[in-house]
Parts: structure tokens; C-alpha cells; sequence
């Protein structure tokens, strides 16, 4: 694969994850961080510094905007639910397993 028709791929899957994500909006961000070690936020953060990389400014905010299809505080309001004693744990648990393998 040459590397144009990669990067047409990977941005691609790029736009089908946010995609997906936002039809997901039952999915929370937290659970996403004990699962797989990253979230929406995460992907926001990555697709600033992406920017960043090749030359354009885009802000974490504008970012979120990107990933969320809305801007974070609407998101947060309409989908994010309190994290349950039980999430909490388990993210706390995480962030041990992952501090102790550094």
C-alpha cells in the first residue's frame, strides 16, 4: 500500500470510530479508560497534537467538537452519567496496574 492510500485508510478509520462513538454516546468515557486506556478526550487530545504536527492549531476544545459532534458541556449534559462506585474502582485499579508497569 503506497502511503497516500494509507493515510486515505487510517483517516478513514479515523472518521468511523468518531462515527461510531457518537451513535454511542451509552458508552462512557470512563468505562472506555478501564477497557482500553483511552476515551473521547483522549482522541481529542491526540487529533490536536496531530495538527499540531502538521502545521494547524486546532484547540483541545475545537478538538472535542470534532469527536463529541457537539460541542463537550452539550455532550456531558445530555449523555455523561455520574460514575458508579463500582467504575470508580475499577478506573482506580487501572491506574495502579498501569503505574506499577512503568
Amino acid at each position: 500500500m503506497n502511503d497516500s492510500t494509507r493515510t486515505q485508510a487510517e483517516a478513514a478509520t479515523f472518521r468511523r470510530l468518531v462515527a461510531h462513538l457518537q451513535a454511542h454516546t451509552e458508552v462512557q468515557n470512563i468505562d472506555l479508560m478501564i477497557l482500553a486506556d483511552f476515551c473521547r478526550n483522549c482522541l481529542a487530545k491526540w487529533y490536536s497534537a496531530a495538527a499540531s504536527e502538521q502545521g494547524e492549531e486546532v484547540g483541545y476544545e475545537e478538538a472535542r467538537g470534532v469527536v463529541y459532534g457537539m460541542p463537550y458541556s452539550e455532550w456531558k449534559t445530555s449523555h455523561q452519567l455520574p460514575a458508579s462506585p463500582e467504575q470508580l474502582a475499577a478506573y482506580k485499579a487501572r491506574q495502579k496496574v498501569k503505574s506499577s508497569d512503568a
